[in-house]
């Protein structure tokens, strides 16, 4: 019998099978997917998620392939209307991270490997899970072949679909916001190197974030869900908000989305634990929901030890771990929500108004506290 069964082999499973193989405890990663995602909808690492990857060694493989965003510039109509550094965010990693999400995912299962050479286990599908108190088995399919696990307890990591959400009836009640986005990766063009920029404009917010390889990601809020725009039509869009002319025959990644929000009634039910999407989905404005679930894994793991170690005391320790995530989700939710209500479409009047409340949001007094909130560090 393993010690823990972690359902999901995303950036978030990975990173807790890391933590796990560190403290010595039986676990397995199952991962429905063959492979990582071809898509990269995060890109932005966090100095409080940046500290927590370099406690299981992954620091220079990241540093390596991504590039630091170590401040950014917020443009109104007129102009300028400030820039944030980030240098006071943190004492080691006074940036965000520009990453694909795919390469961050594959550097953590390479690291897993290293630490715990196969326990992670690709095409597996959980379809049943039964809580018998002292342990929890799990129902799978691997390759067309139906298998029983069993473990002292299940972390469930997988997702806004979470199947171990499902299984345990957990309600995960939410709603649809009312912004749509447009969003693109294209040759970088700015020459404003390794600098986010928002645009807050009357028609919409506007963001663009430098990744690695010369490539930069724009970010435009539509009135609808454009779901068979191109490329060009995006360009559009940027060029008449913002005069930036795009590279629109390189665009090398072209997506529409809506943005939706969800929160579990419980993390802990029984033995099973959720964490991550499973448990809370906010707002991918701002950039915090893959960076919340590491948040999440790293509070975990000690409790899961102590659960282990103590049932008694384990119990009090999950309600105590599910009362606090539970607050950081929803100060996250509401920061994202903050961040969208900022971007949205506004009169000439109110437009003004922003401008003058962003002026002063990023005066040198509130400067380090609007840094540390936007690198998620009350979280």
């Amino acid at each position: 019998m393993l010690d823990v069964l972690v359902v999901g082999g995303g950036p978030v499973g990975l990173y807790l099978g890391c933590l796990l193989a560190q403290r010595g405890l039986s676990f397995e990663v199952l991962e429905k997917r063959s492979s990582p995602g071809p898509h990269s909808r995060a890109i932005g690492i966090h100095p409080p998620a940046l500290e927590l990857l370099a406690g299981v060694g992954l620091a220079p493989a990241l540093l390596g392939e991504g590039l630091c965003i170590s401040s950014g510039t917020v443009r109104g109509e007129a102009g300028v209307l400030g820039q944030l550094s980030l240098q006071s965010a943190s004492s080691t990693f006074p940036f965000v991270l520009s990453l694909p999400q795919q390469r961050t995912e594959t550097l953590l299962e390479t690291r897993l490997e290293t630490l715990a050479p196969g326990s992670l286990r690709r095409g597996v599908t959980v379809t049943g899970l039964c809580d018998h108190g002292s342990h929890v088995s799990v129902q799978a399919n691997e390759g067309g072949n139906a298998r029983t696990l069993e473990a002292r307890l299940v972390v469930g990591a997988d997702g806004i679909h979470s199947a171990v959400r499902n299984l345990s009836g957990v309600p995960y009640p939410g709603a649809t916001y009312p912004d749509t986005y447009l969003m693109g990766d294209f040759p970088d063009t700015t020459n404003t190197g390794p600098v986010a920029l928002i645009y807050l404009l009357r028609g919409g917010v506007v963001e663009c974030f430098p990744l690695p390889g010369g490539l930069r990601r724009w970010v435009v809020r539509t009135d609808t869900l454009c779901r068979d725009a191109t490329a060009c039509e995006l360009g559009d869009l940027v060029l008449e908000r913002t005069g930036e002319r795009l590279p629109v025959s390189e665009c090398s990644m072209l997506s529409a989305f809506e943005v939706h929000h969800h929160t579990a009634d419980r993390m802990v039910r029984g033995r099973a634990v959720l964490i991550g999407d499973a448990a809370h989905q906010v707002s991918p404005i701002g950039g915090q929901g893959m960076n919340l679930g590491w948040l999440d894994a790293a509070a975990l793991v000690s409790v899961l030890e102590r659960a282990l170690n103590s049932p008694e005391r384990g119990e009090s320790a999950l309600r105590r771990f599910e009362r606090v995530r539970q607050r950081s989700a929803k100060v996250a939710t509401f920061q994202a929500e903050l961040n969208m209500f900022m971007g949205r479409p506004v009169s000439q009047q109110v437009q003004s108004r922003r401008e003058w409340l962003v002026k002063r949001l990023m005066s040198r007094p509130l400067h380090t506290l609007l840094a540390r909130a936007y690198t998620m560090r009350w979280l």
